[in-house]
């Protein structure tokens, strides 16, 4: 699984942060940033749920 957070949309709310800080972090602009290198079995789950939960969709799952 991969995931991209499109900067064109992220508001910087932090909900990807808040529910898996391993994959998620805030880049130099305070928007939202995903490193899929760090997506395991253990949090494939929250990756997933964090997708769900940004509030503007800016989380896509690459192929």
């Amino acid at each position: 699984m991969k995931v991209k957070v499109m900067k064109e949309k992220c508001l910087g709310c932090g909900m990807c942060v808040g529910i898996n800080s391993d994959v998620f972090s805030f880049d130099d602009d305070g928007l939202a940033k995903a490193d899929s290198d760090k997506i395991n079995d253990e949090n494939k789950d929250q990756v997933e749920e964090a997708k769900n939960s940004c509030p503007v969709g800016a989380i896509e799952e690459e192929n």
